[in-house]
């Protein structure tokens, strides 16, 4: 576990077109819960153009980083598109909760 329990830098970039960032959000709240994270702040972070997309290699909607890395990631390609998740259900528009649970403490042990 992180030393002290130093605070993990949590990005959500997203873009307007795709509905699923909000989901993302709320699943990724309820993960920070579970895992004594409640007070962890989620930077979300608006993709607006397909210029600012390959600027900050957004590989689509939604994305986390943690700490700078995408748990989920690599993918294919960067811009303005809807993200595919794998998930114990199939392919989703966003990663269960339990997965997001999973990929936050993997990083709280880096």
């Amino acid at each position: 576990m992180r030393a002290n329990r130093v605070e993990m830098d949590i990005e959500l970039p997203y873009f307007d077109g795709c509905p699923n960032w909000e989901l993302m959000r709320d699943r990724l709240a309820e993960a920070l819960a579970a895992t004594g994270n409640a007070g962890t702040p989620i930077r979300l972070r608006r993709i607006e153009t397909p210029e600012a997309a390959e600027r900050v290699a957004f590989p689509g909607s939604p994305t986390i980083r943690i700490d700078g890395t995408d748990p989920f990631g690599p993918t294919e390609g960067v811009g303005l598109t809807c993200r595919v998740y794998r998930t114990a259900d199939g392919h989703g528009g966003v990663p269960s909760t339990a997965d997001l649970i999973t990929v936050l403490r993997q990083a709280e042990h880096r």
